[in-house]
């Protein structure tokens, strides 16, 4: 009998939104790959009625939802749920935004298991109304879940505090190895290999980017700082960091091309991490598969995920002392980038990853 899985809480795939949406690609592949049957929930903005095509032999579930702001994602995340729980088919829902909607996979006997996310609501960019509602959430992801996944050793001393250890599997994200000699830089960008730093965030207060921006633009580097991310004319925040911007700071946008991604980080002199809350990071993760150097943000998920071998900062002035240091001392920079490399390879290899989920994904069917 074939293994049929459901993944739900994503934007759908192919990725073009985020690190959920690029796991659940990988995992959706890999099991199809492996002889499963695998249903995307697949959100799109219109109206109409739901439709289904398929992505590389994995089957889309395309339901439209008129607007694209959270309202919208909530009601395609209720419609989705509803959908799913009348196949019966094993569920993982990646996320748990909207977990008091798994209240209806638990009463229909549909077995589900919950990607717990990190802590959203600690976020500073969420309001009071917002921070309650993934509180609550969150409870009811670790009530309603048949099993729960941890993406991160802290995550999972989190939950602990929610529900037994032993409803719990810590699985962290992985990545694919990526070569230098695979993914030459576009002459397009207009960059010389080893001759820029990368930030890969959504630019948000906790992933530090005005910080970065900041450090990285007190004085002349002899080098360029490459932004990725989707800046807006009227965001405060946004317009903030590009003001604290020198001349060498390049602002690229949002880009989901893969192979220009990879292209950026592998030629890249180091990659700087300034995610403050959450888990295990993809970004962080592919930096460290590119055998990237890495200036993180001193907390505890970082410094599980990138290891002795990186470099954390806490203020604005330590990020710039860890630059005056890193970017006259190639041999450091060596050192740096094969401790990533080793980290990766000791943790977060995509076949290792995806190899345990499977695993957990076998015990929940029927």
């Amino acid at each position: 009998m074939q293994k049929v899985l459901r993944i739900l809480g994503i934007r759908g795939i192919p990725a073009g939104h985020g690190g959920f949406e690029t796991f659940a690609e990988a995992l959706s592949l890999y099991l199809t790959d492996r002889g499963w049957k695998v249903i995307v929930y697949c959100q799109e903005e219109g109206s109409g009625p739901i439709r289904v095509d398929q992505y590389q032999g994995v089957e889309r579930v395309i339901v439209p939802v008129s607007g694209s702001g959270a309202l919208s994602t909530i009601v395609f995340d209720w419609i989705s749920t509803w959908h799913a729980a009348g196949e019966k088919d094993l569920c993982l829902t990646l996320g748990y935004n909207t977990a008091i909607f798994c209240a209806l996979l638990r009463l229909k006997g549909v077995r589900n298991v919950i990607n717990m996310d990190g802590l959203e609501w600690k976020r500073s960019k969420w309001g009071v109304v917002a921070k309650t509602w993934f509180w609550l959430n969150e409870r009811f992801g670790c009530w309603f879940g048949n099993h729960l996944v941890a993406d991160h050793p802290e995550i999972e001393k989190h939950l602990q505090t929610r529900v037994s250890g032993a409803k719990i599997t810590m699985i962290p994200y992985g990545s694919d190895p990526v070569e230098e000699a695979q993914y030459p830089l576009p002459e397009s960008l207009g960059l010389q290999a080893q001759g820029y730093l990368t930030v890969i965030a959504r630019p948000e207060p906790e992933n530090s980017v005005l910080e970065i921006v900041e450090a990285f633009s007190e004085k002349p580097r002899g080098c360029k700082l490459v932004v990725l991310g989707k800046f807006s004319p009227d965001n405060a925040y946004h317009q903030r960091v590009k003001q604290a911007a020198s001349d060498e700071v390049l602002f690229l946008g949002a880009i989901y091309d893969q192979n220009i991604v990879r292209a950026l980080r592998v030629n890249g002199i180091a990659y700087v991490h300034g995610h403050q809350v959450g888990g295990t990071n993809p970004s962080l993760v592919e930096a460290l598969g590119c055998g990237n150097a890495v200036l993180a943000h001193a907390n505890r998920f970082n410094q599980w995920v990138a290891g002795s071998g990186a470099r954390y900062f806490g203020t604005v002035s330590e990020l710039s002392a860890h630059l005056d240091e890193l970017l006259g001392s190639p041999t450091v920079l060596g050192q740096m980038r094969a401790s990533s490399a080793e980290r990766w390879q000791q943790h977060f290899t995509q076949p290792a990853v995806l190899g345990a989920y499977e695993r957990v994904l076998e015990r929940w069917l029927r």
